[in-house]
């Protein structure tokens, strides 16, 4: 295996020579590009979250020396087989499918027979990238791909035990696989029932309740809790079997194992079912985790609210609670159960209860690959328990819902052109859009007018559509005003329509209403019917306090767009949260709260001229004279024709007595007449 990231990272060449990169981050760049494969990752991406301390300019520098680097040290092996293409946005590795273990790994843990399990149970020599920690953003983006190869290898673990024949190699690789697993976390009980059934298999009874015994000390020492229900029922299998009386027997060799009802629900396959166009998830029953069966109420009521909630995302395909839940107790691998309920994505999750404490993890998988998208916990007191369910269920669905859109746009960029229908073409839109340039606007357009006039009752893309005008008209993009917003007047129109039930195109639709058409009642209308139809929606709470910090209360304006970024942290969006939080600062007379809210907006998204404009504002105001100097400079740098006498025309109809204030602003920051 020429590439190893699991157990830590080692890179040797076709000759049997390790190969050393020049730097840490070079090393993580490399390690990156593995994880991510042919797919590839965004130049600006990566060098955000490896450089994120850097300046946007010394980032990609620093970038660009890192992948110098890489490619100077292949070369030199002469094994061409790896090698590092890209393009001017995206970056990937070009290897053969054996060259990294991950690769294999992944591969070999979605057969059946056990000769490719143990392949893979032999692959997994420790965590992913062990030893290689960094502080920050590195650490976040690494923290849920470690939990993924983890629960994989935990899957793997259970499934080579629970197979009725195992030979001595996969019995063997089982076992070794299930104790490093123990070592690395002692807590982990898919290990520890995966050595119980080897050393039940074996005769070797004392050494099964031995393990149980050190699972269960474990979990009482580091977690307060008792062992799940398959761990006990499997114990309990044991001890029946061990009190019957034996008669004597000539062979000596291992016992047939049975299987108890628990396990064998756990293993019996189902029929695969056909996967829906439209992005389909299924919330898995989480597991009680706490040892306390009067907490699976608790257990199940934040699965059923996880799933009302996403019930009303209209463009996801939401697997029914008891076709879910007849999963529950068992120990499941996240590829069959896409297979059987015929979904592109599971959340599962657990819940814990340490003393008065409750602990609640989640997980968002893409059930193809076994791909962790997302993972996150929340915490809180027993006595608030309803409270932290109603927590648990908004933030997840706020999380997940960008990270479910984000994976349906690179899912359609891998599709064939010619395959496209047009929920696709939608997406191909959006993935444009989220460039945030002239030219990736000219590219979305386009796509979602390809959409309309596929589906002509597709609100998602009118929607989208209009936002593409609000933007044109906040850089100074337009080239017929007239025309441009009668079209946004038409594209809303269609969404009020037939857009009722669908709160993302409501939300876009009326932040181009409020800004291209001036018609903020209108506008706020809309914004608040997407509210109502899902109150976890961020792009509505987005909207609203859009909305609100130009015609309205800015303290409104800063709490919307405040639940807003709390229910989605990463959000594609979150430069336009954070541009207009720092308005309503401004507009509030609390300077010193704007600018650096607006400057970080400016850095997440350098082209972003309403961004910029604030910025400079704010920091006016503020008495910081040089730093508005420089976002004047560059808000002109790229919009030449904008000065004082044309700013109505870039900010829109906005409360008359913000305007004046952020005119005079904007005279002081060094805006010409």
């Amino acid at each position: 295996m020429h590439i190893r990231l699991l157990g830590g990272i080692e890179v040797v060449s076709a000759g049997g020579q390790p190969l050393h990169f020049a730097t840490r981050k070079t090393s993580l760049l490399f390690a990156a590009l593995v994880l991510v494969g042919p797919k590839g990752v965004r130049r600006e991406r990566v060098a955000a979250t490896l450089w994120a301390g850097s300046g946007e300019q010394q980032a990609r520098n620093s970038l660009r020396q890192a992948l110098v680097d890489i490619r100077r040290l292949f070369p030199s092996t002469g094994d061409e087989a790896i090698r590092i293409e890209g393009n001017a946005d995206t970056i990937w590795l070009a290897a053969n499918t054996d060259e990294a273990d991950i690769w294999v790994f992944d591969r070999k843990c979605q057969a059946d027979d056990g000769e490719s399990l143990a392949a893979a149970a032999d692959l997994y020599r420790g965590d992913l990238l062990d030893g290689l920690s960094s502080p920050g953003q590195i650490d976040e983006w690494l923290a849920p791909l470690r939990a993924n190869y983890s629960r994989k290898a935990l899957d793997l673990a259970e499934r080579l035990s629970l197979l009725r024949e195992l030979g001595s190699h996969e019995e063997q690789a089982c076992e070794t696989l299930a104790e490093r697993l123990v070592t690395l976390d002692p807590c982990a009980e898919q290990a520890h029932r995966a050595l119980i059934r080897i050393f039940r298999r074996r005769g070797k009874t004392n050494d099964a309740f031995r393990q149980f015994l050190a699972c269960k000390e474990a979990l009482k020492r580091e977690l307060g809790v008792e062992p799940e229900e398959a761990t006990r029922a499997l114990v309990e299998r044991i001890e029946a079997a061990n009190m019957e009386p034996k008669e004597p027997v000539v062979d000596s060799g291992p016992p047939e194992v049975e299987l108890s009802n628990l396990e064998v629900r756990a293993e019996l396959p189902r029929p695969a079912v056909s996967v829906p166009e439209k992005p389909s998830i299924a919330v898995l029953p989480f597991q009680n985790m706490s040892g306390d069966a009067e907490q699976d109420y608790f257990t199940d009521g934040v699965v059923e609210e996880i799933t009302t909630a996403l019930s009303h995302v209209n463009w996801l395909f939401v697997i029914a609670r008891n076709s879910a839940f007849a999963y529950k107790g068992q120990a499941v691998d996240v590829t069959r159960v896409g297979r059987e309920l015929g979904v592109r994505y599971v959340l599962e999750g657990s819940v814990r209860k340490a003393g008065s404490r409750l602990r609640v993890a989640g997980q968002l998988v893409e059930a193809a690959a076994g791909t962790s998208l997302w993972a996150d916990r929340f915490e809180g007191d027993v006595s608030e328990i309803f409270e932290l369910q109603d927590l648990v269920a908004s933030s997840v669905i706020g999380a997940i819902s960008p990270r479910l859109e984000q994976a349906e746009m690179a899912r359609a960029k891998r599709k064939p052109t010619e395959s496209l229908d047009a929920y696709d073409h939608y997406l191909r839109g959006m993935t444009s859009l989220y460039r945030w340039t002239r030219e990736g606007l000219d590219e979305a357009l386009p796509q979602f007018y390809k959409a309309i006039e596929l589906d002509p009752d597709f609100a998602a893309a009118q929607g989208a559509a209009a936002w593409c005008y609000f933007w044109r008209m906040a850089n100074g993009w337009m080239t017929d005003r007239h025309q441009e917003t009668a079209e946004v007047a038409r594209l809303v129109g269609n969404v009020a329509i037939h857009g009722k039930d669908d709160a993302v195109a409501l939300a876009f639709s009326s932040v181009a209403l409020g800004y291209v058409i001036g018609d903020y009642e209108a506008g706020s209308a809309l914004a608040d019917r997407a509210l109502v139809l899902n109150p976890n929606c961020a792009t509505a709470w987005s909207a609203s306090g859009y909305l609100k910090a130009c015609y309205g209360d800015p303290d409104i304006a800063i709490e919307h767009l405040s639940r807003a970024r709390r229910l989605s942290p990463l959000d594609p969006l979150t430069f336009f949260m954070q541009t207009f939080t720092a308005f309503a600062h401004f507009v509030a007379g609390r300077y010193d709260a704007a600018w650096p809210l607006a400057e970080a907006a400016s850095r997440a998204q350098p082209y972003y001229l309403t961004g910029l404009r604030v910025a400079a504002a704010s920091n006016a105001m503020a008495g910081r004279q040089n730093a508005a100097s420089k976002h004047i400079a560059r808000s002109r740098q790229l919009d030449p024709e904008l000065t004082l006498s044309n700013l109505k025309h870039r900010v829109g109809p906005i409360r008359p007595a913000y305007f004046t204030k952020y005119f005079e602003a904007l005279r002081l920051a060094g805006l010409p007449e």
